[in-house]
């Protein structure tokens, strides 16, 4: 332990000379005696106000932190949270999911706007397809929110990252606003968009956003013909990598009185994409053509009203569709070939109540129903449909210095199939509570702690996928414990410097894995799995003001993960580190912020992983380390802002791999142009 502790340390001064989190706008001289640049100060205090203050462990960027990351999508700038590792595939196409804390991309609920969004086919959302062009936040909740007014998907899951997008703000006498943007770069990457908000009338608002994307994504990367070092090797280009996606997004927002709000939201979103195999010596990557084509459709709806300081009223509505075409052309089966089709539906139904008994204790109870189904053109398939009904009751108490809450999750789900046999009804109770105190009210230091236990369903594909579902699956439990301190500061120089530290423990039971059955051509799902987890995440983050009109802007993050196998003792595997999870890694970020440009650097590095559940030398994926910059520059006119903004990233030019066989591109350039208007 005294060796990790010493790696540790190190590591972190480290992190600390070259890292960054956000401060707020440097304000000039000027601004200082402007009453309009004080909200722009306050907001970004209040985000890291936040995540010191959260009762479990948050983690938040700001569109302005976002800008300083060499991010294009949600799945680039979630990297730079603590504790998470993003499984991604290579490329701007590949596939790209999010595990927090070892659980598992299926543990980690995604919200958009206040509501969830679902995949029933296999559990996990592809964070690749969420651009950042009209994004507002990005968060990401360990355990549960401090907010108790939430639906009571909010509560079912170990894990949250919310994706909130603008919201339309007008001057006194502006009616439109918009933006058009183009972002454009290496392996034939092109992006234009378009955002535009319009002011209705007094009550109504409207938000329209829109981009295209397309890459032929054929980057170079190296290729070793062996595990030893010095090992011959060879640069070999990625094909079947091009992508085209489009994404139209519309918003009408209603403020109806003080106390009533609404909102109706529309999304679309499809892409067709080559999906490139596995790198595998010797192996002709021109053999491969697998395809994918997919469309998905929501529109949500959301409605709150405060009837009195003592009771508020929300509910949310949304319908979902998913579309997926998958092609393989030249598979080695009786039809020489695999051309399947995947439709998936939702309709779901949210209602919550929030009463404020008195001035420091308040309830709040929540219920969702979903109905789930799928369709595919595959011989005897199941044509599954799940009714799923979750109700929560919460209760928060809040004083000068402490803050707990605690509540209990019901689920119940029924499950029917048109074919084969239908799977047994599951019901099943969560509690959950935590608490924070502040034992020296003169400092903002606190000590947090929450427990939580959930369990998340089997997905259709572990259930009914052909010769391969298990219809007697149970759900995964899992468990959750985490002890932390947080404290912050600030002074005439540094605006704002804030550090968290948490420990925690997590195990998950029946873990769904995937076996061998007759032989190795034929896998079957099995409740066989134990995993028990043991970390620690150290956040830390600055601003400071150096000079007049000067800033610099500095933060990292730490992780330290001991995920083991513990499913049978008599097994070759047994507490060896489970697959693609690193032992430590972290990140860092480092602005300067001038009033002429901004000057940005940004890392994420990992320890070495294994690709298999043996911790053997030959499964070792090495660890790896990409740095980026980007440099800025801001004009403005009476009416209208132009920005330029110019990126490197992976700068080293490192040859690296996050999923064994799918290399990550090397060094790429980016450009950004955008007019605000």
């Amino acid at each position: 332990m005294s060796r990790h502790l010493g790696k540790f340390t190190v590591i972190f001064c480290c992190l600390s000379l070259f890292s960054t989190t956000s401060y707020g706008e440097i304000p000039t001289e000027k601004d200082t005696t402007k009453i309009y640049s004080l909200p722009e100060i306050i907001v970004s205090e209040k985000y890291q106000q936040s995540e010191v203050r959260s009762i479990t462990p948050m983690q938040i960027l700001s569109a302005r932190k976002i800008e300083n990351l060499n991010a294009l999508q949600v799945s680039d700038a979630i990297k730079y949270f603590s504790g998470v590792n993003v499984k991604d595939y290579g490329g701007i196409g590949g596939l790209k999911t999010v595990s927090v804390r070892s659980f598992g991309a299926e543990h980690t609920a995604v919200s958009y706007d206040g509501i969830t969004l679902t995949d029933c086919q296999t559990g996990q959302i592809d964070l690749g397809r969420f651009s950042l062009d009209n994004v507002d936040m990005l968060s990401l909740n360990n355990g549960q929110s401090d907010n108790i007014f939430l639906p009571a998907r909010f509560f079912a899951s170990s894990s949250v990252l919310n994706i909130r997008t603008l919201k339309p703000s007008f001057g006194e006498k502006e009616k439109l606003k918009g933006k058009i943007a183009l972002k454009a770069g290496s392996f034939g990457l092109s992006n234009p968009s378009l955002l535009l908000e319009t002011k209705i009338n007094r009550n109504f608002s409207a938000i329209m956003s829109g981009e295209w994307l397309s890459a032929n994504g054929e980057y170079p990367y190296r290729l070793t013909y062996g595990t030893q070092k010095g090992d011959s090797s060879s640069t070999e280009t990625r094909k079947n990598t091009d992508v085209a996606t489009l994404r139209l997004e519309a918003t009408i927002y209603a403020n109806f009185a003080q106390n009533e709000s609404a909102y109706l939201k529309t999304y679309y979103y499809e892409s067709r994409r080559g999906l490139p195999g596995a790198v595998i010596y010797y192996l002709d990557e021109n053999t491969n053509h697998q395809r994918s084509n997919d469309r998905t459709f929501f529109s949500q709806a959301h409605f709150e009203k405060h009837f009195s300081p003592l009771w508020s009223f929300q509910t949310n509505v949304k319908y979902h569709n998913g579309y997926l075409h998958y092609m393989d052309p030249s598979y080695n089966n009786s039809d020489g070939k695999i051309d399947n089709i995947y439709l998936q539906e939702e309709y779901y139904f949210s209602a919550s109540l929030l009463f404020k008994a008195f001035e420091k204790l308040s309830f709040s109870v929540s219920t969702d129903y979903s109905l789930n189904t799928m369709e595919a053109n595959l011989q005897d398939f199941a044509y599954p449909k799940r009714n799923t009904v979750l109700s929560v009751f919460n209760a928060k108490y809040v004083s000068n210095q402490w803050l707990a809450t605690a509540g209990c999750l019901g689920t119940i789900v029924k499950e029917s199939v048109k074919k084969g046999e239908t799977p047994e009804n599951r019901q099943h109770v969560s509690p959950f509570f935590s608490f924070t105190i502040q034992p020296f009210e003169p400092y903002d230091f606190r000590f947090r702690c929450f427990y939580k236990n959930n369990f998340r369903l089997p997905t259709f594909n572990d259930l009914y996928y052909t010769y391969v579902g298990n219809r007697n699956l149970k759900p995964e439990n899992a468990q959750q414990f985490n002890a932390g301190i947080t404290y912050n500061f600030s002074t005439e120089r540094i605006s704002l410097f804030s550090v968290t530290l948490d420990a925690y423990h997590n195990q998950i039971t029946n873990k769904i894995v995937a076996f061998p059955n007759k032989d190795l051509f034929n896998w079957t799902m099995k409740n066989c799995g134990k995993v028990s987890v043991d970390g620690l995440d150290l956040t830390a983050e600055s601003g400071i003001s150096l000079i007049k009109n000067i800033g610099l802007v500095l933060g990292a993050s730490y992780t330290y993960q001991r995920a083991l196998n513990v499913t049978d003792p008599n097994e070759d595997d047994y507490k060896h580190q489970i697959p693609y999870t690193p032992r430590i890694s972290g990140s860092g970020k480092a602005a300067l912020e001038m009033p002429c440009f901004n000057l940005s650097y940004s890392f994420i590095w990992s320890g070495h992983r294994y690709s298999l559940f043996q911790n053997f030398a030959s499964n070792r994926l090495p660890g790896y380390a990409d740095h980026n910059l980007s440099l800025s520059r801001n004009f403005k006119t009476s009416r209208t802002s132009y920005s330029l903004q110019l990126e490197i990233n992976n700068f080293l030019n490192k040859n690296y791999e996050i999923v064994r066989g799918f290399p990550m591109p090397g060094r790429s350039f980016r450009a950004i142009v955008a007019i605000k208007f």
